[in-house]
């Protein structure tokens, strides 16, 4: 008996795409997701069919999957939001990403003998996934998993340096840039301008933005799989302006060093 319309299209999209095997259902799944993370967690038919160039049955139809595996809910203005069963996904992740970096942030703190951090942006906010203290006693200390907002911190500026300006100025909309010293930046063409800034040197700085008395350094993890930053952080009185010419090559080489050991990991 000749296959239904229906069988057919179920069968178009399982098939392999392309030379590297991939299930083609399952990369327009994923890739939806992601747009959805990028758009900020919510987003409408839409605009996933103007972003994706995909057709709006094929999304709604694999929007319905999604819902029904609780990777996606949607909400009672008929938009679709990003679901709970994702957190455990990417708490998960997180940690492993954290145990892989361990290594190469010990490295870090007995290179500069600071605290060495690694954080990724998630959705509006960055999260500390892993820590390596100093050894000195007066040291700065983050408890992995806490999030903060990107605007006030040297990581939060790495991982937005290269993302385009609107969307920028979209998370910072929907954040309110409050201060969280007197020397936060809370103005969008001010932060802006700071970005450019990290574009330039190829670092960012937190010069007592997040916490009086403390200054950071930050660095992007070149090529991560997940947008990646790592930092060190300690007291202004022995992170000073004049260590940067130490501190940041030694940061950018354990982030290329960092970038090549996650892709290790990656399947080819």
């Amino acid at each position: 008996m000749p296959p239904t319309s229906a069988s057919t299209s179920a069968a178009a999209e399982a098939k392999p795409a392309g030379a590297g095997g991939g299930v083609q259902s399952l990369e327009r799944a994923f890739d939806l997701l992601e747009r959805m993370a990028d758009a900020g967690g919510e987003v409408g038919l839409s605009e996933l069919s103007s972003s994706s160039g995909l057709p709006l049955p094929t999304i709604h139809r694999l929007m319905r999957t999604l819902v029904a595996c609780g990777y996606v809910r949607q909400q009672p203005n008929r938009r679709y939001a990003l679901g709970p069963r994702l957190i455990r996904l990417g708490e998960s992740a997180s940690r492993l990403l954290g145990t892989w970096a361990r290594p190469y942030l010990a490295r870090l703190v007995e290179e500069t003998g600071e605290t060495a951090n690694m954080a990724l942006l998630d959705g509006d906010e960055i999260v500390y996934v892993a820590q390596v203290p100093s050894r000195h006693a007066v040291r700065m200390f983050t408890e992995v998993g806490r999030r903060v907002l990107p605007h006030s911190t040297g990581v939060g500026k790495a991982l937005l340096a290269n993302h385009p300006p609107e969307e920028v100025r979209a998370l910072l909309g929907r954040t309110g840039m409050p201060a969280a010293t007197e020397k936060t930046i809370t103005d969008p063409d001010t932060f802006l301008e700071a970005l450019a800034d990290v574009r330039r040197l190829g670092y960012a700085v937190d010069d007592n933005e997040q916490e009086i008395g403390v200054r950071c350094f930050a660095v992007p993890v070149p090529n991560s799989p997940t947008s990646a930053a790592i930092s060190i952080s300690g007291p202004t009185g022995r992170v000073t302006e004049a260590s940067t010419d130490k501190i940041v090559p030694v940061l950018q080489e354990i982030a290329a060093q960092l970038s090549v050991a996650l892709a290790s990991q990656s399947p080819a």
